[in-house]
């Protein structure tokens, strides 16, 4: 499972946004931030850069679920 949802409302950006930032459709990210899909590591790594946080920032560990 991933944090993009919380980030994304913590920095107040939309789901709009990042996938134009990413060059993927609204309906990709919308599945990442929904956790129906799970982004590739490339894909997680650039959305981190993106959003200026630690890749770890955006996984949930097994042990906070």
């Amino acid at each position: 499972m991933n944090r993009i949802k919380e980030v994304l409302e913590e920095k107040g950006i939309t789901q709009t946004w990042l996938a134009e930032q990413l060059g993927k459709s609204y309906n990709m990210v919308n599945g990442y931030v929904q956790n129906r899909h799970q982004p590739r590591l490339e894909v997680l790594f650039e959305i981190a850069r993106i959003l200026g946080v630690d890749p770890k920032d955006l996984i949930k560990s097994s042990q906070n679920l």
